[in-house]
């Protein structure tokens, strides 16, 4: 089949190198304009189009699909699209045009976690599993037929970023027998069933770190806003970038651990352990503003006495 590919971040990296090895045809890939990166802003084109130059594919960059861009994809003749994370929404025209539509895969068990988050929102909600869900695009969000979904077991201690990246491979193979059970005509999809729920994108203030919620719930947090929007607390009027944490304490859950106010820090056996609501959670990696990322328990040595010092 002749395939047109839309996506934007790494996530969907995986699909395009996947598709692009297939015996399918892929006729142009979708993909939104460069963005400006980095401390000094270099205009750098999106993973997926580093990808598709790199492989000597035809690349539409667009920020929405317009009818101008509607007439370029009528134009490619096409049989089918996948879409990954593109980033903005395909209109009746669009959809229409392929001669089977379009697939999306989507990082949630459908219909659970709809939207623009949902690896982020399952993993801050302490989720431990989710799936990579290969649905048909329709008008509404995130809510055609389901050809097929893989189950993913979440780890305790990943972050949302690399439980994405996880998924990302496994939700490309996902994709991949789809296609080919389109091509061949034995794919079969069916109606979304249960009670949908939301993944609104995260904000910056997602990332904000509520230090008197219980241990596992703070966890969850931090991982689930790493690394976008970010973790983050305040210390007097510093703030704090929390990159990594862990529940794992030195010596087991046998191990005695200090009984801390919430926010309040401590160093004990060279690790530095900030209170919750119900036990102290470990802080292994931070970055104060204006500083790199480092040690969390050095950046508490060199806070000097931690006595009255609060994360909130």
């Amino acid at each position: 089949m002749r395939l047109v590919v839309a996506g934007s971040p790494a996530a969907a990296v995986p699909t395009l190198r996947r598709l692009a090895a297939s015996d399918h045809e892929i006729a142009a890939v979708l993909t939104r304009p460069p963005t400006p990166q980095g401390r000094k802003r270099v205009l750098t084109p999106t993973p997926v189009a580093q990808v598709a130059a790199e492989l000597g594919l035809p690349v539409i960059q667009a920020v929405r699909v317009d009818d101008t861009v509607t007439a370029q994809l009528a134009g490619l003749d096409v049989d089918l699209g996948v879409i990954v994370a593109y980033g903005a929404l395909l209109r009746r025209a669009a959809l229409d045009t392929p001669r089977h539509g379009w697939i999306n895969l989507h990082f949630s068990d459908l219909p659970a976690y709809r939207g623009a988050a949902p690896v982020q929102r399952a993993v801050m909600a302490g989720d431990t599993r989710t799936a990579a869900t290969v649905f048909q695009l329709v008008e509404a969000l995130d809510a055609g037929p389901v050809f097929a979904s893989e189950p993913f077991t979440i780890d305790p201690e990943a972050t949302a970023g690399d439980v994405l990246a996880a998924m990302a491979d496994t939700g490309a193979e996902v994709v991949a027998h789809v296609v080919d059970g389109i091509a061949d005509g034995t794919a079969i999809a069916t109606e979304q069933i249960g009670e949908p729920t939301t993944a609104p994108k995260t904000t910056i203030e997602d990332g904000h770190v509520d230090f008197a919620r219980p241990a596992a719930a703070v966890h969850a947090h931090v991982r689930g806003v790493t690394p976008e929007p970010g973790a983050f607390a305040h210390l007097g009027d510093t703030r704090v970038k929390l990159l990594r944490a862990t529940r794992s304490l030195p010596g087991g859950p046998e191990q005695s651990a200090p009984s801390l106010a919430p926010g309040a820090l401590t160093v004990q056996n060279g690790l530095l352990l900030v209170g919750t609501a119900d036990g102290p959670l470990v802080l292994t990696e931070v970055q104060p503003a204006g500083k790199k990322p480092m040690d969390a328990a050095a950046w508490a040595r060199g806070l000097g006495a931690l006595d009255g010092k609060v994360l909130a």
